[in-house]
């Protein structure tokens, strides 16, 4: 072959390579702005849909964002992109979501407020619309599809079904009379809802992803706790304003995300789990604060005139831990907290009148503290726990502190469950294959005396039981799935209810009286 015979092949193989179709390289970037921007907002700390930052994705990293923005999500208005876009290019979307924001905006009472909306067709009313028992009143948290549905306790009839902010989480919390509710998502957005009237009252976004909510003891203030920015929301639930906006900040000046919020009624205060220093900090909203707990220093002479207020109508105590703790649990007189440590090994108790840890726990295989349930024992107190990393519940003697038994399970579980007036405890095996299996615990002598299957393969999870606890509420954790109603003494079940992934069930009498075989 000749240099100039090679050459013209060369033009031509050049000429017919240019004119192939090529694919653009992703640009995720501006397929974010071209795509996604309208309704998650061009900072990606949405709008009209919710925020898409790894706090807000956490549950769905991976192959799951992919399929989301591949095929949409059904009963959604998000759109499937599968034929717009390459599976390059989605793929390189996904990663780009799950990348941190360069810089978090500021996000206090400003913008807080601005971004509040009160419903205009909403007014209240004198009495339920409804003429079922207001105390017996459930909610359901829908996640697959982000509604909750409310029940009556008694017949469980669905009065209402309504859209929630996505990604719910943390556990709603009613007000003192059981007639108001507040839940709060991922993406920091708290809802009020009337459930008299079966209406919201409105929203506001009180962070940018938020961990959960506490109802102060009077019912006045909503605490809300989160991880961007590192600062603790309260509001007023009357209108949802801002009360108050703390930044959250260690003894050494590090910053923190707060774990999660805790209400103390007996203490009027809020108590705080923080994420990155080894502190716990305690909020009072009382009108008179104990100034020897809540005080912002000394005047010149302290002997005098004593220590003065913080500048503050919600003081803050903040109390040096021996570990970090994300989790707690608390005595009924809520003067102790039992607290995990971070490295999922044992935990603390630390008494919150001196403010100081008082006694170790033996407990490995990272309790979850959170669903922690209490009942009375022999001559004692118990608490009994889950374990997020082992097969396991532990038994704790409150007045010891001391491990009274750890019974074995076919699995780590989340949640547990029981009631006055039920001679079980209802435990979970929420992780690996035994997923579809419920543990029945007696509570005398602590063995595990049957084990339920309702819905082999299927993930069965969190009970809740009706106020009078005859009826125990179980979720089947699947898209396709429904809430159980067993008959809390025979163990067999009395109905079922289609549900799209049930999660969550909060019973108002159970939560607002506190009842020991519930989470508060």
């Amino acid at each position: 072959m000749t240099r100039n015979t090679s050459f013209s092949k060369a033009l031509a193989l050049a000429a017919a390579l240019t004119a192939l179709p090529f694919a653009a390289s992703a640009d995720p970037a501006q397929d974010y702005q071209d795509y996604c921007a309208e309704c998650h907002a061009d900072n990606r700390l949405g709008a009209q849909g919710p925020a898409l930052i790894p706090e807000t994705l956490a549950r769905m990293r991976g192959p799951k964002i992919e399929a989301v923005i591949r095929d949409g999500r059904v009963t959604t208005q998000m759109p499937a992109y599968g034929e717009e876009l390459s599976g390059e290019q989605i793929a390189e979307l996904a990663a780009y979501l799950n990348t941190p924001l360069d810089v978090i905006p500021p996000w206090t009472e400003p913008e807080i407020m601005a971004s509040r909306v009160m419903d205009e067709d909403y007014a209240p009313v004198g009495a339920p619309v409804w003429p079922s028992d207001p105390m017996n009143i459930t909610l359901v948290v829908e996640t697959g599809d982000h509604h909750v549905s409310v029940l009556d306790g008694d017949t469980f009839e669905v009065l209402d079904r309504f859209e929630t902010p996505f990604a719910v989480h943390g556990g709603p919390k009613f007000t003192p009379d059981g007639k108001f509710v507040f839940i709060m998502s991922r993406d920091g957005w708290v809802q009020k809802y009337d459930i008299y009237a079966l209406k919201q009252v409105g929203r506001v976004r009180a962070g940018l992803n938020s961990r959960n909510i506490a109802m102060s003891g009077d019912g006045k203030w909503l605490a809300v706790a989160n991880y961007l920015p590192n600062t603790l929301t309260i509001l007023s639930t009357d209108d949802l304003s801002v009360a108050e906006v703390h930044e959250v900040v260690g003894k050494d000046g590090t910053p923190s995300r707060v774990s999660a919020v805790y209400q103390a009624p007996p203490r009027e205060s809020f108590v705080l789990a923080l994420k990155d220093v080894p502190e716990i900090w305690e909020v009072s909203y009382s009108d008179n604060p104990d100034m020897g707990l809540f005080a912002a220093g000394f005047t010149h002479d302290w002997r005098i005139e004593g220590p003065t207020r913080q500048d503050t109508p919600f003081p803050i105590r903040k109390i040096t831990t021996p570990d970090y703790l994300d989790d707690f649990f608390f005595d009924q007189k809520y003067e102790h907290i039992m607290g995990a440590s971070r490295k999922g090994e044992d935990g603390l108790v630390i008494d919150l009148v001196i403010g100081q840890k008082v006694a170790d726990l033996d407990l490995p295989g990272m309790p979850h503290l959170g669903s922690g349930i209490t009942w009375d024992w022999n001559d004692t107190k118990v608490m009994a726990t889950p374990h997020l990393k082992e097969g396991v519940v532990s038994v704790i003697d409150m007045n010891s502190w001391k491990t009274v038994k750890r019974i074995t399970t076919e699995g780590p579980g989340f949640f547990m469950r029981s009631h006055k007036n039920s001679p079980y405890v209802w435990a979970d095996v929420f992780f690996g294959p035994n997923k579809d299996k419920i543990h029945i615990i007696d509570k005398q002598s602590l063995e595990i005396v049957r084990t339920l299957q309702p819905v082999p393969g299927a993930t069965v999870a969190h009970v809740e039981f009706t106020k009078d606890g005859s009826r125990a509420l179980v979720s089947v954790w699947e898209d396709d799935g429904e809430v159980l109603v067993y008959d809390a003494k025979t163990l067999e079940i009395v109905k079922r209810l289609p549900m799209r992934k049930p999660s969550g069930k909060y019973n108002v009498w159970n939560k607002i009286t506190f009842e020991e075989g519930t989470s508060h």
